[in-house]
């Protein structure tokens, strides 16, 4: 039975303790603990000061860089797009500055943004599978039968990008009736939202995809949203390149679940369809123009970031000038991958 006498044999032991510590502390030790405690703050003050300085100079290169593809992207872009007509669709929200200057080097490389579409969340949520069946049995009937053949959200990407391309044969500068009435469905059915509206028939284009955050609305998507918007992504891009003379995925910095790096890392996609990363910088900006003259051109390449980047930068083709004359075949209703040569220099 523990008694008084324990209680107090621990209490003077501890404050022995106390006073042991305090008398090596303010004795013997002072000096090598202050010298210790002072060499770890000095050096961690050290390596700040290191960091900061390696970062503001790897910002400096970088700000270098921005300024010098600005300044060069004039000359680089001239007429690398030879008058294409550009449908931009953005499988979710994108940032507006962001989607302006992507227009803008599509301007300057020549080329123009005849139509600008959003798809909602209803294009790939898995709660509105059902729906997006019922809308794309709808779609079949104003589509060929070939396309209206496999999984339902092939046939509503399918339905998408003949809404913004498939050109009248008897007026190459002019919508289909069909395409109109798709577009009517689409947007009906709430699955797509009309940003600019165009009335003439896209030769190529443009799939930006969404940030990983910006997935349903919610700032942490789980793996299995990720994947399925990636889907989804995925059969857009497939639809349009068979649909259109070319077409490039862009993103921003590659990571897991996204369209950029799944289409890179399957094998099939990764040999047809063109992808740029980097969409929020000047760099990434202007290699949009450039990939699809590449993809147009009949090469795929995967430009910017990544492990599975092909180059940087792509290089600079010449393409023929498209021929919209009635009664010969028009450039956007040729198979994807036309001729093309790199530019000297």
């Amino acid at each position: 039975m523990i008694d008084f006498r324990y209680h107090i044999v621990s209490l003077i032991s501890v404050f022995l303790a106390l006073a042991v510590g305090i008398i090596l502390g303010a004795g013997p030790l002072k000096e090598s603990i202050g010298d210790q405690l002072t060499g770890q703050v000095e050096g961690l003050r050290t390596e700040k000061d290191q960091l900061r300085a390696e970062l503001d100079a790897a910002r400096a290169r970088l700000e270098g860089t921005d300024a010098f593809v600005a300044g060069a992207a004039p000359r680089i872009l001239d007429d690398v797009l030879a008058d294409r007509r550009v449908a931009v669709v953005e499988l979710g929200p994108v940032d507006e500055d962001v989607a302006a200057n992507i227009d803008a080097q599509i301007a300057a490389a020549g080329g123009s943004v005849t139509t600008r579409v959003r798809t909602t969340e209803a294009w790939s949520a898995q709660d509105q599978a059902d729906a997006r069946q019922s809308y794309a049995a709808s779609l079949a009937d104003y589509l060929p039968a070939e396309a209206s053949a496999g999984r339902y959200d092939l046939t509503l990407a399918r339905g998408l990008v003949a809404s913004l391309s498939d050109a009248d044969p008897a007026d190459p500068d002019a919508l289909t009736d069909d395409a109109a009435v798709l577009r009517d469905l689409l947007v009906g059915g709430e699955l797509v939202e009309v940003l600019t509206a165009g009335s003439v028939p896209a030769d190529v284009v443009v799939v930006l995809a969404p940030r990983a955050e910006s997935v349903d609305g919610d700032e942490t998507p789980t793996q299995e949203a990720l994947e399925q918007v990636a889907l989804v992504g995925q059969d857009l891009a497939t639809a349009a390149q068979e649909g259109t003379e070319a077409v490039v995925v862009v993103g921003g910095a590659p990571g897991p679940g996204d369209l950029v790096s799944r289409v890179r890392s399957d094998e099939d996609l990764a040999a047809s369809i063109a992808t740029v990363t980097g969409m929020g910088t000047i760099t990434g900006q202007v290699n949009v123009p450039l990939a699809l003259a590449v993809r147009v051109a009949g090469s795929v390449g995967h430009f910017g970031t990544g492990s599975d980047a092909t180059a940087a930068i792509p290089p600079v083709v010449t393409l023929e000038p498209v021929d919209r004359t009635v009664g010969t075949e028009d450039a956007a209703d040729a198979p994807a991958g036309g001729e093309g040569t790199e530019a000297d220099g």
